[in-house]
């Protein structure tokens, strides 16, 4: 061995680490893998479930066998990964798990990407020699929210989940409950997932490692929608959607596939196809347009960006005494269905309000319960019918019989289609603020911003989770925050409280990373390096395949103004494109309806 270098040995081949966190990295560094249901990067290291397990040599000749996700590596030693003990200890893993579990794989909504599943494929188990878990010993399935869906059945008690509410969001939603062969997953006292402080983001379920969490589906629905020759539906598509669903279809990560689905829509028989990313642009009119006459006035600073529901959930329910910091803009996503009900009728022959269904496609689990927001309604009606996310979605192409890879692109239809990069940067952290300040900077100046781009602003990874950038606008400092994970928009909401924020905007996003990381992505386990492909595709379209970059440029958004809003934050602007909050700190979802 160097003096100048550490290395250990894995299945005979010398290998060099540095900073590593456990040896599981060091293995997955030099191209090798082991399996695991706990470890997720993003996550401090477990050890619950023992699949990682390898068999280590220390130089003193003393032979272990240590779970390679909480080892540190150590010069000198030599890993074996696949030695008859080490397999052994994992087939006895995998078979004492599948006898508890409830294996109803065909019907199960994580079929074909359940890890249980995938490792008891490869690990030959065919026959479970311990008794299995009787019908009558079923628990019931939580499915009383409209997003996430609980089965207790199916846990493995890995831990993720609750490791992903507490370490992302400071939030204890999820936790051990009993002893030994009683020990659950599940909400404080058994209560269901509508009866507590869940904010529907889905992070649980991006880090569950078989069908224990899942989204609530409604494909059937939407079938059920398109199919009746009463109705008309309309479909909208949100930013981050484009760059994640490809993988579902085994394209590379981040490959933009936005022409596709547009394709695909129609295909499926929606009879519109508009894309959200315009209202995203609709969405920078109305709060840059907010924002800068408050900070004139000096009132209710900082603004917080409304986009993220389950943020807007979290400020209600923990923190209702700072709702008037909240934008009163609605998400994109519910501008545009406002604006589609509103315009589609007038414009469309055979489009009237009440043959129309609007159905969003969106990275985000939470939008499911954001459409069943009283204040979302006109008439008595939700403004969205439906939301699916990007796995359902995809698996409704792939069930119309329809393959990503060999449709050719289309355009969305007009007039809702158009969108410019301000627009499509949404679905990454940081990308509001970067477009309501190319925006702002205009709306004060008369000019655009020397650069469009605003590094400081960028970043999904760990390390960026909480960003300050200052700007000039013409002699004017204006200070913004960018957050990402609820842990990180804690702290901003206590400096706000203690006096000690010196910024005017405030961003948050939810999820890690952003939009690109949404509950209702492909699943990825949160996979960082992932998330920043998913990232650098919506950048790319913005810097090089749109023709501007700015929200105040697009033609479509200023004539939907002539026409129908006169001007930005008008009385008519409000009516259709803003909303109100709850104080919900002692309710439920339930309350909502």
């Amino acid at each position: 061995m160097s003096e100048d270098k550490k290395t250990l040995i894995i299945d005979g081949k010398e290998v060099e680490f540095t900073d590593e966190p456990n040896l599981l990295e060091v293995i997955r560094k030099a191209g090798m893998n082991v399996p695991t249901f706990c470890y997720r990067p993003d996550l401090s290291q477990f050890g619950a479930c023992r699949m990682c397990v390898v068999e280590v040599k220390y130089p003193n000749g003393r032979v272990m066998i240590n779970s390679s996700c909480t080892m540190p590596p150590e010069a000198g030693i030599e890993v074996k990964l696949n030695s008859e003990r080490v397999r052994r200890i994992r087939k006895t893993v995998l078979e004492l798990l599948l006898a508890n579990h409830n294996r109803e794989c065909t019907t199960c909504e994580k079929s074909g990407h359940c890890e249980l599943q995938r490792y008891a494929e490869e690990y030959g188990i065919k026959d479970i020699k311990y008794p299995t878990l009787t019908k009558e010993e079923m628990l019931p399935i939580d499915d009383s929210n409209p997003s996430i869906v609980r089965d207790p059945n199916k846990c493995i008690l890995c831990g993720a989940c609750v490791r992903a509410c507490k370490e992302y969001h400071g939030h204890a939603v999820l936790g051990f409950a009993n002893r030994g062969s009683k020990t659950r997953v599940q909400p404080m006292n058994g209560r269901h997932l509508s009866d507590v402080d869940c904010v529907f983001c889905g992070q649980c379920k991006t880090v569950c490692p078989t069908g224990a969490l899942t989204v609530l589906d409604e494909v059937d629905k939407v079938w059920k929608e398109i199919n009746n020759p009463e109705k008309k539906v309309v479909v909208q598509v949100a930013p981050s959607v484009r760059v994640a669903i490809g993988e579902m279809f085994n394209m590379a990560p981040g490959q933009n596939v936005i022409g596709k689905l547009y394709a695909a829509m129609r295909r499926i028989g929606f009879d519109l196809v508009f894309d959200t990313n315009f209202s995203a642009d609709l969405t920078i009119m109305e709060e840059a347009t907010e924002f800068l006459d408050r900070l004139n006035k000096g009132e209710n600073l900082p603004l917080f960006t409304s986009c993220c529901q389950a943020w807007v959930r979290y400020v209600e329910t923990q923190h209702p005494d700072m709702i008037n910091h909240l934008s009163t803009c609605k998400s994109p996503q519910g501008m545009l269905s406002s604006i589609i009900k509103e315009v589609v009728p007038k414009t469309h022959e055979g489009f009237t309000k009440e043959n129309l269904v609007v159905v969003s496609v969106m990275p985000c689990s939470a939008k499911k319960a954001e459409v069943k927001r009283p204040q979302l309604t006109a008439e008595g009606k939700y403004d969205t019918d439906y939301v699916l996310t990007t796995q359902e979605f995809g698996k409704m192409i792939k069930s119309a019989g329809l393959d990503l890879n060999t449709l050719e692109p289309e355009q969305a239809d007009s007039p809702f289609g158009q969108y410019t990069g301000a627009g499509t940067i949404f679905g990454a952290s940081g990308g509001v603020a970067e477009a309501a300040a190319r925006t702002a900077y205009y709306l004060v100046t008369g000019e655009n911003l020397p650069s469009d781009d605003i590094e400081g602003m960028r970043g999904v990874d760990k390390a960026s989770y909480d960003k300050v950038v200052e700007l000039d606008i013409k002699g004017t400092k204006v200070k913004v925050k960018i957050v990402s994970t609820l842990m990180e928009a804690e702290k901003a909401i206590q400096s706000i409280k203690n006096g000690t924020s010196d910024f005017q905007l405030l961003e948050v996003m939810a999820c890690p990373g952003g939009c690109v990381n949404g509950g209702g992505q492909p699943v990825s386990c949160n996979n960082p390096e992932l998330r920043k492909l998913r990232a650098k595709a919506l950048y790319d379209e913005d810097l090089k395949d749109l023709k501007s970059r700015r929200s105040h440029e697009n033609t479509d958004v200023k004539k939907l103004y002539d026409e129908y809003l006169e001007k930005p934050n008008s009385h008519k602007a409000h009516e259709l494109l803003h909303t109100s909050y709850s104080d919900l700190r002692k309710g439920s979802y339930k309350d909502l309806n």
